[in-house]
């Protein structure tokens, strides 16, 4: 059985520690796959995830959404402490921009 419509973030990545590649899915942060090679590492996370899946559906269990399909306001809040606000705020107003879309740059770089 394979998933269909398999929307999930996989990652392969090498693992110094294990001398292989590691197959990460970002909706099951709990999962990995170790394999010789990163297709190899891609398969076998994916077949881990569609097993999981398959266990959690038998069992009622909720089974989490692909971050893909989610939708996003684009809005979050951070808090940071009030001399990082302040500081923010000074070169916000140095830049002649707001504090969001200083931020906002800075987090996209």
């Amino acid at each position: 059985m394979t998933l269909q419509n398999d929307h999930y973030t996989y990652r392969v990545t090498w693992s110094p520690e294990d001398e292989e590649y590691i197959g990460l899915c970002a909706e099951f942060p709990s999962l990995s796959w170790l394999a010789k090679s990163p297709e190899s590492a891609l398969k076998g996370i994916r077949k881990t995830v569609e097993s999981v899946i398959k266990d959690m559906k038998d069992n009622d269990e909720k089974i989490p959404q692909p971050i893909a399909s989610k939708n996003y306001s684009g809005k979050f809040m951070v808090r940071v402490p009030p001399e990082v606000h302040r500081s923010l705020a000074i070169q916000a107003a140095e830049s002649g921009v707001s504090i969001n879309r200083l931020v906002s740059s800075r987090l996209s770089q």
